[in-house]
């Protein structure tokens, strides 16, 4: 069968691919450490689950506009102005299947063949495939692990050129937990708007920052707002990875387009999951603080740990995630983690798709015990 150059040119989700050799081992009874999972290891809070369940009795399994269902809309738009200072209204925002169909729903209304997206290392694996797929072509702007990989303004400024459409901004950051502060973001603010260039504000992990604060980018100024497109969603915050609820906030013109688009890809998001969302986001502040601590406890853990073995690590301002530096050892990301896998039956990510051959990602969306038990065998993995 002969395939079009499109997916061709696009590799498979190596975290998705990896957890699903992960779960795998478990069910044959293996007693694996996961810290490979992109996704709270908490089930969904029950008060979403039975107002999902009420919304099924109610008969709400019906299609709803393309775009999302009023409500649902109204509480987003209530929430960005609440936790955000974005002032977008309900009709500057679409629902879509998850933040990364809502990203993608964006580079397919955005990039023409040839067109280029800046995309900073390390990065979310799925951006550089994501823009491929939009055909056009990511270009990836380094950072030191010397400065924690934070932005290198310099190269990310030599890296712009007419072709330029847009910067896929990532805060806090999946892989490293890098979250970025207000001057950078004013800076990259500033350069965008020099320069014409669109900001797609990845903001899926904002309420995991642990020793500073979320700052959405377009905050800072209306220009920048104007600027910005928003992307975020339900999936960690509310432990909700499975029922597929993103958005984006936008102006009006790229939301009418990319309404348009949905309605002839997948139409609207699931009925009873947006009805889920509306619950989600009607909740008090409570299980965000709850989630917030217990990540940051098993973040301390995991780092405490590590330091007393001596293994070196970008440590994690937000996120769940922490870049481990294999540099030390020559044959690479994925050598290091299959046999990782394979000898102590650990599952960590390798930083290879990331844009960093010299680490590999392990999450600490897992219990305080599976932490401690795996930190152990990475230890003893490392002591030969």
């Amino acid at each position: 069968m002969d395939f079009s150059k499109r997916v061709k040119s696009i590799s498979a989700s190596q975290t998705l691919k990896i957890t699903s050799v992960i779960k795998r081992l478990k069910r044959e009874g293996e007693p694996v450490i996961n810290f490979a999972a992109g996704e709270p290891n908490f089930d969904t809070p029950d008060e979403i689950k039975s107002y999902a369940k009420d919304s099924i009795d109610g008969g709400f399994t019906k299609y709803t506009p393309v775009a999302g269902m009023p409500e649902l809309r109204e509480e987003i738009s209530k929430k960005f102005r609440a936790q955000n200072n974005l002032k977008y209204n309900p009709d500057q925002i679409v629902v879509s299947n998850g933040a990364k169909h809502s990203l993608m729903n964006v580079l397919m209304a955005l990039i023409d063949v040839g067109d280029e997206v800046i995309i900073m290392a390390p990065y979310w694996l799925s951006y550089t495939e994501m823009v491929k797929l939009s055909s056009g072509v990511p270009v990836i702007v380094s950072s030191s692990k010397e400065s924690g990989f934070r932005p290198d303004f310099d190269k990310l400024k030599a890296a712009i050129t007419k072709k330029t459409k847009c910067i896929i901004l990532n805060s806090p950051t999946n892989p490293t937990g890098m979250v970025w502060r207000e001057d950078e973001l004013e800076h990259l603010g500033k350069i965008a708007l020099e320069k014409n260039i669109l900001i797609i504000s990845d903001e899926i992990y904002e309420h995991l920052v642990y020793e500073d604060k979320h700052i959405s980018i377009g905050s800072l100024s209306e220009d920048i707002f104007n600027n910005t497109i928003t992307i975020n969603g339900v999936s960690k915050s509310h432990a909700m990875t499975g029922w597929r609820i993103g958005w984006i906030g936008a102006n009006i013109e790229l939301v009418s387009e990319v309404t348009k688009m949905q309605s002839q890809m997948t139409s609207n998001a699931s009925s009873i999951s947006q009805r889920a969302a509306i619950a989600a986001l009607r909740m008090d502040d409570s299980w965000l603080s709850f989630i917030k601590k217990e990540f940051r406890e098993r973040r301390d853990v995991m780092m405490q740990m590590l330091d007393n073995y001596g293994i070196s690590f970008i440590k994690p301002e937000g996120a769940f995630y922490l870049f481990m530096d294999i540099s030390k050892f020559q044959n690479g990301s994925f050598s290091f983690a299959q046999d990782l896998l394979d000898k102590k039956l650990v599952g960590v990510i390798p930083g290879e798709p990331f844009g960093a051959d010299d680490y590999v990602r392990l999450s600490y969306a897992a219990s305080i015990e599976e932490i401690k038990e795996g930190v152990d065998r990475v230890g003893s993995f490392l002591d030969g």
